[in-house]
C-alpha cells in the first residue's frame, strides 16, 4: 500500500463540530470550541481555515478545550472591508481572545498564523501556558538564503507583478497548485471545496494577494521582518515551554532554521513528523495529534 493510501484510511473530510460565531470588531468570526480544560488556541495559515485542525482537535479535545477560530475574511468569517494586512489579522485574534476571555492558553500555530500568534505571545506572556509551532516564521529573512528553495522560486515569481497578480488573485493558484502540492497524498474534491469556498471569486481572492505581499519572502528592515524580530529575540530568552514541530524539506522550515531553534530558542523540544510536507495536519495528522498530546500531558 502506498504511503498516501495509509495516510488516507485515518483522515476524515468531514468536520463534525458545531459551528460558532463570536462578534469581533463588528464582524462575525467563525470558530470551533470542543473540549473542557486549559484552553488550546490553533491558528491556522493561509490559503487555509480552522477546517484543517479537523483531525488534530478530533483525538485532543479530550485533554483540552480545543478553539480554532477562522482568521478574518478567511474559512466562514465575515470578509469586511479591511485591508487584511498583518496588523488587522494581529487586532482581530487580540478581540477574539479577549471577547472569549481566554486565559492560560497554549498556542498552536502553523505558517502565517504564527506570526500572529508569536507577536500575541510576546505581548501577553503572562497570559501563555506553552507554544507548539509547526512550518513557522521564528526568524526574520536576512538573505534568500534563509529561503527554501520553493519559497525562492516563489519569491522571484512575486518579482514580477502582473504575472504574480494573475496567478494568486485571477488563477487562485494558493489554493489550486500549491495547497495540493503541499500534502502528500491526493486531497479529496469535498476537501478541495472546503478551501476553496472562501476564496470563489477575484474580489475574495485579494486577501491572498495582500498576504503574498507581506510575506517575509526579502531581506531588510520591513514592518514585518520587523514584527519578526521582536518575538524572534524574545523566543530566545522566555521560559515557556515551546514544542517545535518539523518535516524536512518543509516549505518555511530548512536544516537552517532547525538548527538555529535548537541552538538558540529557550526551552524547546523538537518532534519530527517524517515527510509530512507544509500540510502535516491533512498528511499526517496521527503524528501531529499524538505530538501534540505528549507534550500537552
Amino acid at each position: 500500500m502506498k504511503i498516501a493510501e495509509k495516510v488516507a484510511e485515518h483522515i476524515s473530510s468531514q468536520c463534525i463540530f458545531k459551528s460558532r460565531y463570536l462578534r469581533v470588531n463588528h464582524s462575525n468570526m467563525h470558530y470551533y470550541d470542543e473540549g473542557v480544560g486549559s484552553p488550546v488556541l490553533f491558528l491556522h495559515g493561509v490559503p487555509t481555515s480552522a477546517y484543517l485542525w479537523r483531525n488534530i482537535i478530533l483525538p485532543l479535545k479530550s485533554f483540552a478545550r480545543c478553539i480554532a477560530p477562522d482568521l478574518i475574511g478567511m474559512g466562514k468569517s465575515d470578509k469586511p472591508n479591511i485591508s487584511y494586512c498583518v496588523s488587522d489579522h494581529i487586532a482581530y485574534i487580540d478581540q477574539f481572545i479577549e471577547t472569549l476571555n481566554l486565559n492560560n492558553i497554549t498556542l498552536v500555530m502553523h505558517g502565517f498564523g504564527s506570526i500572529i500568534g508569536f507577536d500575541y505571545a510576546r505581548r501577553h506572556e503572562k497570559n501563555i501556558k506553552s507554544l507548539i509551532f509547526y512550518e513557522s516564521f521564528i526568524q526574520p529573512t536576512e538573505t534568500m538564503d534563509d529561503l527554501s528553495l520553493p519559497v525562492q522560486q516563489l519569491a522571484t515569481l512575486l518579482k514580477h507583478k502582473e504575472a504574480s497578480y494573475r496567478a494568486i488573485v485571477e488563477q487562485n493558484y494558493l489554493v489550486e497548485k500549491l495547497l495540493p502540492n503541499s500534502v502528500i497524498r491526493n486531497l479529496s474534491e469535498d476537501e478541495m471545496n472546503h478551501y476553496r469556498e472562501p476564496f470563489l471569486t477575484v474580489e475574495s481572492r485579494k486577501l491572498l494577494w495582500q498576504y503574498i505581499n507581506d510575506l517575509p519572502l526579502q531581506a531588510g528592515s520591513s514592518n514585518i521582518n520587523n514584527l519578526i524580530r521582536q518575538y524572534s529575540d524574545w523566543l530566545q530568552k522566555t521560559p515557556i515551554p515551546k514544542l517545535m514541530l518539523y518535516a524536512i524539506p518543509g516549505f518555511v522550515t530548512t536544516i537552517k532554521s532547525l538548527q538555529w531553534a535548537r541552538e538558540h530558542i529557550n526551552n524547546i523540544k523538537l518532534s519530527e513528523l517524517e515527510d509530512a510536507m507544509h500540510l502535516a495536519q491533512e498528511s499526517m495528522p496521527d503524528l501531529f495529534s499524538d505530538a501534540l498530546i505528549k507534550f500537552l500531558t
